[in-house]
């Protein structure tokens, strides 16, 4: 970005509402000047599955309130407890609305505290700046062009989910389980190391390689809601390809809108 463009960091945790409170933990301790990325609120609320993308006014509006023009250069992060869970989702939103200087904090929060950087619980409230957001269709699979994909071909689909819930021998917060025709399956935690940091470069090179998937060519990624594909994405951004598109709807949408042979499983339904 532009030299005194100015940094904005956001804290994008998010966690079932049972067992953590992101906008409470982060009220409480947080990196010094960041501010709380809502992915709750910077969604499509209109549409039946978790954390669609919104509009382009909506997300425009949205961080353009947390003080984000289209000159900022944005740090992401997240405080989960393996090191980045929800902040690829922010990075690659922006991403997908034509934000480049955007980038992951790597190791997240977690190794933020472990290595004794600062924290505050003092909220600063950002000037509000104009972002104007643009979508990049390509980094965005609909149903439509994934279901398309199953017969043409066209691009390779990777699925960040782990192998139970990809084999379809374990449910899914009560769904059940499986994958899209033709998907590979590549766990999200595959990419991150035991401390909760990115792996090298050659390592996840490596991990692309031993599932066949080849990075010079396209290639989409798929999850329970959009979320840890974008750790697909990211993986691959780290490589070199920075053209990775996400299928934003994944599983939740696929199982409720595929035909039932597209829908891959390992379990053996009995005939009712």
């Amino acid at each position: 970005g532009r030299v005194g463009a100015g940094l904005r960091v956001l804290d994008a945790s998010w966690y079932p509402p049972k067992e953590r409170n992101a906008r409470q933990e982060f009220k409480e301790r947080h990196i010094p000047g960041a501010s709380f990325f809502d992915i709750e609120e910077c969604r499509d609320k209109s549409s039946p599955y978790d954390f669609m993308l919104p509009s382009e006014s909506h997300f425009a509006d949205y961080v353009g309130g947390l003080g984000v023009s289209n000159d900022t250069h944005v740090v992401v992060y997240d405080g989960d407890e393996v090191g980045t869970f929800y902040a690829p989702r922010a990075w690659w939103m922006f991403r997908a609305f034509g934000h480049k200087e955007v980038s992951v904090l790597d190791g997240g929060f977690k190794n933020w505290v472990k290595e004794g950087h600062p924290v505050t619980a003092e909220v600063t409230q950002p000037t509000s700046a104009v972002f104007k957001a643009r979508l990049n269709r390509a980094l965005v699979k609909t149903f439509e062009e994934m279901v398309q994909n199953v017969s043409s071909l066209k691009f390779q689909v990777v699925d960040s989910r782990p192998e139970g819930r990809f084999r379809g021998t374990e449910l899914d917060q009560g769904l059940e389980s499986g994958h899209i025709p033709g998907s590979v399956n590549i766990p999200f935690h595959s990419f991150l190391s035991e401390t909760g940091h990115e792996k090298s470069i050659e390592e996840i090179q490596e991990i692309f390689r031993e599932k066949k998937v080849d990075l010079s060519k396209p290639l989409a990624a798929t999850c329970r809601k959009g979320v840890t594909a974008c750790q697909i994405a990211l993986a691959a951004f780290l490589c070199g390809k920075r053209d990775v598109a996400v299928y934003d709807g994944s599983w939740s949408e696929w199982f409720h809108r595929a035909p039932p042979h597209y829908k891959v499983s390992e379990l053996k339904r009995s005939k009712a």
